[in-house]
């Protein structure tokens, strides 16, 4: 029992993800940025744990293919991968209460047009956003005992073709939100990359890592 205990790394790597994910925030906006730290609470606390939440995603999602193609992936993060699976659902149900009550034209102006409508841009992210959250609470749902008796149901939404749908949604929310900062380097914040190309990065390895290793 002791041995299987020491060899899922969860509360590492969780622990691990969000003091980075929150020092990068931090950094970024805060130190070399020009956020002020009144904002700290909630428009950069928010950005810590979407970028938090999208890695341990990422990380759940990812390991076991990245396994299966040959990169040596430790037994305990393989065993980790239901503990960050949950956490991250949980900080993106965070992300997203805390992105509704921050969703204003005063805060993220380049979604609004002047009779505050969203813009096709804005829509299309939150679009992608919402489908994303649903997908992952369906996923989520698949660890609960009662429904892990629905086989047709767990191969479905374990299936090669879900999990790419369902990183493609993320990777889409994400990209409608942030691609203009990214092609603009010379506005980065002490040349720091945005969160939101960080939190794509992670999501582009583990798309290839489904795609090429999931079976």
């Amino acid at each position: 029992m002791n041995n299987d205990v020491k060899k899922n790394s969860a509360a590492s790597i969780i622990t691990i993800v969000l003091i980075f994910g929150l020092a990068y925030a931090i950094t970024r906006y805060h130190l070399v940025g020009p956020v002020p730290w009144k904002d700290f609470p909630m428009f950069i606390l928010n950005k810590a744990i979407s970028l938090s939440a999208f890695i341990m995603l990422t990380c759940n999602f990812g390991f076991g293919p990245l396994n299966n193609l040959g990169v040596k992936i430790p037994e305990g993060w393989l065993n980790a991968r239901k503990a960050l699976g949950m956490t991250g659902f949980l900080l993106v149900l965070i992300h997203a209460l805390m992105s509704f009550i921050l969703f204003s034209p005063s805060v993220y102006g380049k979604f609004f047009v002047e009779d505050g409508t969203l813009t096709m841009l804005g829509g299309l992210s939150m679009l992608a956003g919402v489908f994303a959250f649903v997908v992952l609470w369906g996923y989520n749902m698949s660890f609960q005992t009662f429904l892990r008796e629905d086989k047709a149901f767990i191969q479905f939404i374990t299936s090669r073709k879900f999990m790419l749908f369902a990183l493609l949604l993320g990777a889409a929310h994400i990209f409608f939100m942030g691609y203009e900062g990214w092609l603009n380097p010379d506005g980065w914040h002490g040349g720091i990359p945005p969160v939101s190309l960080v939190a794509f990065t992670f999501f582009a390895v583990g798309y290839l890592a489904n795609l090429f290793g999931r079976k």
